[in-house]
C-alpha cells in the first residue's frame, strides 16, 4: 500500500492506495475533522461515538467495513488508524450533519476517477503531485526540483531492481550510505535535524538539498552502471563514489557561497519560506 496526503481545500486527509484491490482508504478521523471543522482529538471522539450511535441503529456493516490500517499519527509515528474507502466514507459522510457534506462526497468520487486517469495516463499522477505541492505553499522553482529528484530516484532504484537489490533493506541500506556520504549525516539524522518522524525527507528539503540528493544518486547510478556493479556490496562501493562526488562539489558551493548546504530548516513548516 502506498501512503498518501492528500489536500481537501486547506486540510490534510491521510490516505492509502491498496494496489491490489485498487481502492483508495481515507483516515475517517481526518474526514470528521474536516466535516465537524473541529481539532483531530474532538473528531477522534466525534467518531467513536458515531460508530456506537451506528452500531445501535444497526449501521454495523458501516462500521465492519472499516479497517485498521497503519498510518502516520500526528505525532508522527506509524500508528493503526480507522480507514475506510470511498464507498463506505460516503456513508459515514451521510451520518455527519455538516455545511462540508456535499464538497466532501464530490471530493471523494473525484479521488477515485483520478485514480482511474493516473492508470490510463501515468503523466496526470505527476500533475496531480504537482498540484498538491502548489496547495501546500511550495514554489515553481522547488516543485520543478523535487520532479526531477524524483526521476532520478526512480532511475537509480530501477538500476538497483535490475541487479540483484531486491530486499527493502537493502535499498535502504544504499540510500543511507549515498546520503551519508555525500551530506555528513544518516537519513536518520538528516531527519532529527528537520525534526521530522516518519514523514519523506525530501518534501521538507530545500532546493539546494534536493539538488545535491540528486546529484549524489545520478553520480552512483552512472558509477554503477560503468561497472555493472551487481548486488549489494558492488553496489555499496558505487554509492559511497557517488556520494563523494556530491559532497566535492557541495564542499566547493559551500565555500563559493558560505552557506551552508544541509539545515535544519523544515519546509513543510506554515511558517517557512522556500527558497
Amino acid at each position: 500500500m502506498k501512503n498518501e496526503i492528500k489536500i481537501f481545500e486547506q486540510s490534510k486527509i491521510r490516505s492509502l492506495y491498496d494496489e491490489k484491490k485498487e481502492k483508495w482508504y481515507f483516515s475517517v478521523v481526518d474526514v470528521i475533522v474536516v466535516l465537524t471543522e473541529k481539532d483531530y482529538q474532538t473528531a477522534r471522539k466525534y467518531w467513536n461515538k458515531l460508530a456506537q450511535r451506528l452500531r445501535e441503529e444497526g449501521a454495523n456493516e458501516t462500521v465492519t467495513n472499516c479497517h485498521r490500517l497503519k498510518m502516520s499519527a500526528p505525532d508522527g509515528k506509524m500508528r493503526e488508524t480507522d480507514c475506510a474507502d470511498a464507498e463506505t466514507m460516503l456513508r459515514i459522510v451521510q451520518s455527519v450533519p455538516s455545511p462540508k457534506a456535499e464538497p466532501v462526497k464530490q471530493w471523494l468520487a473525484r479521488t477515485g476517477y483520478e485514480r482511474m486517469k493516473e492508470m490510463a495516463d501515468p503523466s496526470t499522477a505527476i500533475d496531480r503531485a504537482r498540484e498538491t505541492y502548489r496547495k501546500l505553499g511550495r514554489s515553481e522553482k522547488w516543485i520543478q526540483q523535487r520532479m526531477m529528484g524524483q526521476e532520478t530516484r526512480n532511475k537509480l532504484t530501477d538500476y538497483w531492481k535490475e541487479h540483484e537489490i531486491t530486499k527493502d533493506e537493502e535499498f535502504a541500506i544504499l540510500t543511507n550510505i549515498i546520503h551519508q556520504e555525500w551530506s555528513g549525516l544518516t537519513v536518520k539524522e538528516h531527519k532529527q535535524l528537520k525534526g521530522l518522524k516518519s514523514q519523506n525527507l525530501r518534501d521538507p528539503m530545500s532546493e539546494a538539498e534536493l539538488i545535491f540528493t540528486a546529484l549524489a544518486e545520478l553520480s552512483t547510478r552512472t558509477i554503477a552502471q560503468s561497472k555493472n556493479a551487481t548486488g549489494l556490496e558492488e553496489n555499496k562501493k558505487a554509492g559511497v563514489e557517488g556520494g563523494k562526488v556530491a559532497k566535492r562539489a557541495r564542499i566547493d558551493f559551500e565555500k563559493q557561497t558560505n552557506e551552508k548546504v544541509v539545515t535544519g530548516t523544515n519546509f513543510l513548516l506554515k511558517n517557512s519560506k522556500n527558497k
